[in-house]
């Protein structure tokens, strides 16, 4: 999808800030943190939304999971506890049209988000 801004990044034509990547997930700072780590982790596949998800992608979906915990136990926030958070559409929170996890840490988490 060429208008898609983590296209971009996994194309290499914007550079994120990047955290981790591998064959099929890019880990990237978020420009607008909202905790002190703030992570986004996306396949490198563009998937629109959660609801485009299809049963091939199921693997994927699960690698953004075991990459979130990978990250907050290397970063040495596991033990603490962090939030990992994936929004879809709008009424959702949903900015960007490229299905991600938002990984959050370094501070105490409230409900509702915030």
């Amino acid at each position: 999808m060429t208008d898609c801004l983590f296209c971009k990044m996994v194309n290499g034509d914007i550079p994120p800030d990047k955290v981790y990547e591998d064959d099929e997930v890019l880990a990237f700072n978020d420009i607008n943190p909202q905790a002190p780590v703030h992570v986004l982790i996306i396949p490198k596949k563009h998937i629109a939304t959660l609801n485009d998800a299809e049963d091939s992608d199921t693997q994927v979906l699960g690698q953004l999971n075991q990459v979130a915990a990978k990250l907050a136990k290397d970063g040495g926030y596991a033990d603490d506890g962090y939030r990992v958070v994936m929004n879809c559409n709008t009424a959702g929170g949903q900015a960007v049209y490229h299905i991600h996890l938002h990984l959050l840490a370094g501070r105490q988490m409230s409900w509702p988000p915030g």
